[in-house]
Order: structure tokens, then sequence, then C-alpha cells
């Protein structure tokens, strides 16, 4: 396979509009993102604030809005993999807003190409990216200001995916799970935490679709692409 240059960054440190962003946030944006495709949601609306997703909930009240932390009035649910995976969301439009995978996505929409992704859908957005022949990829890596590991090792692996077929996952798994987010969650500090969360969020390629975000008028908006076969290799 052909070279791919990979920067990583954090959203403060992002100063062009890069041609590829990969937004990862594996606890929990983009986890839980994945689960909502998997249980049946067209898309996602990621809201640049509280106050607009419950704006948008108001105007659709069809619309499933959820947020960080613990339960609050207007919104259907938390930003939990493990909460969200009981919930029937066929057909429905969900409205997310987090700490930081969606900010990370907003600071790179007008970016051509904007996928969002943590290690459940890490071979499919590798895939992507390689049927794309990407030359330069910017991978942004949301949480802790730029310094969480589990979003780094993840936007590592993407990287080494793209580019390696063989990638080997389990020391980027490692890091993910000693990471100080996956410790927040298992000891009960974050709210609106289930206990398999962090399991959930280690995953890995468990769903067979890459994310995409585009702009749908002045709203972004995350879509799932179904990718080939997990199983048949790319040709060279």
């Amino acid at each position: 396979m052909t070279g791919m240059d990979a920067r990583f960054l954090g959203i403060a440190d992002l100063v062009e509009v890069p041609s590829v962003a990969v937004v990862v946030d594996v606890m929990r944006a983009f986890t839980v993102a994945a689960w909502a495709f998997a249980q049946g949601a067209e898309k996602i609306v990621l809201a640049e604030s509280l106050d607009e997703a419950l704006a948008l909930k108001a105007r659709h009240p069809d619309w499933v809005a959820l947020k960080d932390g613990p339960p609050a009035p207007g919104f259907d649910a938390v930003n939990s993999p493990g909460l969200l995976r009981s919930i029937d969301l066929g057909g429905r439009t969900v409205v997310q807003k987090t700490t930081a995978g969606t900010v990370g996505a907003l600071a790179v929409k007008e970016a051509p190409l904007v996928l969002c992704a943590g290690f459940v859908v890490a071979e499919a957005t590798a895939r992507l990216l390689r049927m794309r022949k990407s030359d330069s990829v910017t991978y942004v890596v949301t949480g802790e200001d730029g310094q969480a590991d589990e979003d780094l090792a993840c936007a590592q692996y993407i990287a080494r995916r793209a580019t390696e077929a063989g990638a080997e996952v389990a020391e980027f798994l490692r890091r993910a799970a000693e990471s100080r987010a996956a410790a927040e969650l298992a000891e009960g500090v974050r709210q609106g935490v289930h206990p398999d969360d962090v399991a959930l969020c280690l995953e890995v390629d468990r769903f067979p679709f890459a994310m995409v975000a585009t702009l749908e008028g002045s709203l972004m908006v995350l879509r799932p692409r179904a990718m080939p076969s997990l199983t048949d290799e790319d040709p060279v």
C-alpha cells in the first residue's frame, strides 16, 4: 500500500481546514454514534450547544436528543453506549451534543471529507481512507485538549490500518484501556454511565460501516456508510 501522511492534532491545534479529517472520540461520543446507527437511526445531527440541541428537539419533537452526563429535562438519552443499545431508534434522527467529540467534528466542518470514528468502526474507517487514496489525513484527537490517550491510540491504529492491512491492535487497545477516561468511566467519576461502557468502547470493528459527517444546510449531519466485507482485503 502507498504511504499516507498522518497528522495528529487536538481541536485547539487546528489552524487550517484539512483535506481529510478523522475525528476520534472513543469514550464515548462516536462509540455512541455507531451504536445509534446500529439501533436503526437514520442520521445524527451534531449540535453546537445544549441550547441548540434543545431547540432542534423543540422544532422536531420526534427527534432523539442526547448529551453527556446525567439525564436532563428535554433530553431523551445520555451519551452511553451501554444505555443506548436498548433503545429502538429505527428511522429516527438523533441530536448529539458532547463535551469533545461533537466539538471536534464541528471544528472541521468545512473539510471536504470528515469521518467520525472510534475502535468500533476502525477498520471500516481505514478502508474508506484506502478507497479514497487520501494522501494526507488529519486525525483530530478530541479528548483532554488533544492529550486523551484512548483517542490518540485509536487514531494511530486507524492510521496504521490505512496503510498496513495486518496491523495489530493489542497495544493500542491496552493504552485505551489504561487511559484516564477508561478509569473515570469504570470508577463512576462521570455521570450517565453504564457498567459496560468501557468494554463496548474497546470493541474493535464491531460495526461494518464508516461514519461520514457533512454539512446539510446549516447543520453538520453524520450518516453511516456501509463498507465492503471486512474479510475482503483491498487490492494493493
